[in-house]
């Protein structure tokens, strides 16, 4: 699977970004997708996850309550819908394709995007 991620930038604290995932490939409605951010010097961490139909969505403690995972599997796209940004959520935004029907951990992860930045101005 080849992901193409988009819609990162620059907005404001408490605003929103909506982030987009294209896949290519048929196995993209058979697998787990997920986010991952990443800042410098740091590991990539867990941000969500989604099952293969969209029925389970995990999400890490940080971002409950305000980000919302989903997937089209009609357009191969993946979603990731972020509200109420703050300062600590800015980094580099990575879409990832499950190895099998779930993402919850890197461990889950077959491929990866190319990544998107997230910046937050206070």
């Amino acid at each position: 699977v080849q992901l193409q991620a988009s819609g990162g930038g620059l907005v404001q604290a408490g605003g929103s970004l909506r982030l987009s995932c294209a896949a290519s490939g048929r196995t993209f409605s058979s697998i787990g997708m997920g986010w991952f951010r990443q800042d410098p010097g740091k590991e990539r961490a867990f941000v969500a996850g989604i099952g293969w139909n969209g029925g389970s969505k995990y999400y890490a403690d940080s971002v409950k309550g305000r980000f919302t995972i989903s997937r089209d599997n009609a357009k191969n796209t993946v979603y990731l819908q972020m509200n109420s940004l703050k300062p600590e959520d800015p980094a580099v935004y990575y879409c990832a394709a499950g190895r099998t029907m779930l993402v919850r951990s890197a461990t889950d992860v077959g491929s990866w995007g190319q990544g998107t930045q997230v910046t937050v101005s206070s």
